[in-house]
């Protein structure tokens, strides 16, 4: 892909003080053939042995990757995957697996476009608050309503931008606007005005109501529409082709559906998954993004240079550092907009403690590890036929946990052995 010359995963940074403790190459391989095993796929330790050692560079992990991938297809969890690999400087390996749909259709490749759902809260909504607050035209601990006036009621003067960021507003998780509003304009005007749960600061509960009152903060501060400002300010720049509200028509062929909606009365294909996003008109600050492997992989590459990518700068150091640290260990595992490894979610059990990641509804996740040079993006469409099949979970685990593995097994038995007088 792009940059320069390619530096192992594991060898660009001193990790010893952020990565959990780790078992040491064979232990790491072990814990491979066990996943492999469980999995359906049995691997004998010479085999696993001699993939260590394959020149082909990412054999062994897209042998992992598939086997997961594969069984999860198996299982129904999806009709088609596709799940990419890569440090800073490159994609390292690509797996796809099943078909756009469970009916006859493409094959999935890097290029096939997903409906991102949730993702769209970070990959667009947080990014773009990361500009505006590194420019000094977002301050984080504001009320809210200094922003959006219309937000109005009971306690909602003392909800901040932060605890929209961070879940923690005390909105409630969801209200079906599409059902109870007369027109895109009525349901802002709810959004608006819904009442509080509890007071801000009390709990966390996970809120698409909060994401779409952040997407509104974007639009009002910069004077662009969320859509226009998000392609002009992280998309273009970053070369995300793909990537975009309201795909045109000409790209449904690459587009997998998503769920027969008994509300909409057909099979969702091409337009946003999540109701309230459709009736606002396919832009929101929660849903609506679509995008391919390929074009988040170079997002995520971005993050991993530290916010910059081929001489474009999206956003700043400081900002990653910002909005990446989890605010309240006490109260959530939420930094501003991302999440981190808690050991139960999407990360599953082996991401360092400076990953942070997130899910989206229609079987979308990411995964960033500085501290290992590391992403992992696994896109699928779980909800096709229908949003009631719960098998996807375990399968984002495994992945995490069998790239992890295979990683660090690669990185140790590439460090010289101790005593041999090697330098370090």
């Amino acid at each position: 892909m792009h940059g320069s010359a390619h530096v192992p995963i594991g060898t660009v940074e001193d990790t010893s003080r952020v990565m959990r403790p780790r078992r040491r190459a064979n232990a790491g391989a072990l814990a491979i053939l066990a996943a492999l095993s469980v999995l359906g796929a049995p691997l004998s330790a010479q085999a696993f042995t001699a993939h260590l050692a394959d020149d082909a560079p990412g054999g062994t992990l897209r042998d992992s990757m598939r086997a997961v991938l594969e069984r999860g297809l198996a299982d129904k969890a999806y009709p088609g995957a596709v799940a990419m690999v890569g440090d800073k400087y490159k994609v390292i390996a690509t797996v796809a697996v099943g078909h756009q749909d469970w009916a006859p259709s493409p094959k999935i490749d890097a290029y096939t476009m997903w409906d991102l759902a949730s993702l769209t809260k970070v990959i667009g909504t947080t990014t773009a608050l990361m500009q505006l607050w590194a420019q000094h035209r977002v301050d984080l601990d504001a009320p809210v309503e200094r922003y959006l006036p219309q937000f109005v009621g009971e306690h909602k003067e003392l909800v901040t931008v932060r605890e929209l960021l961070t879940h923690s507003s005390g909105l409630p998780a969801w209200r079906p606007l599409y059902k109870e509003a007369t027109s895109p304009a009525d349901a802002l005007r709810l959004l608006y005005t819904t009442p509080l749960d509890t007071l801000p600061g009390v709990r966390m509960v996970y809120s698409d109501l909060g994401a779409m009152l952040l997407g509104k903060i974007v639009e009002r501060v910069s004077g662009e529409p969320l859509d226009v400002y998000l392609r002009r300010h992280v998309f273009a720049p970053l070369g995300m082709t793909s990537t975009m509200f309201r795909p045109p028509t000409r790209d449904l062929p690459r587009i997998a559906p998503t769920e027969r909606d008994p509300w909409r009365g057909r099979l969702v294909h091409g337009e946003v998954h999540d109701e309230n996003a459709y009736f606002l008109g396919g832009v929101s600050g929660h849903a609506g993004l679509f995008s391919s492997a390929a074009d988040l992989s170079r997002f995520a590459r971005m993050y991993l240079h530290r916010g910059e990518l081929d001489g474009a700068r999206i956003v700043t150091p400081a900002a990653i550092d910002t909005f990446t640290r989890v605010q309240d260990r006490a109260l959530s595992n939420r930094a501003l907009g991302w999440e981190v490894p808690n050991g139960t979610n999407s990360a599953g059990h082996d991401l360092s403690d400076r990953a942070f990641g997130h899910t989206g509804f229609t079987g979308t996740s990411i995964w960033i590890d500085p501290a290992r040079d590391l992403f992992v993006i696994l896109l699928t469409n779980r909800v096709d036929p229908t949003r009631d099949n719960p098998r996807l979970g375990p399968v984002r685990v495994q992945l995490a946990d069998a790239v992890a593995s295979v990683i660090d097994a690669q990185a140790a038995a590439a460090r010289p052995a101790a005593g041999t007088g090697a330098s370090p």
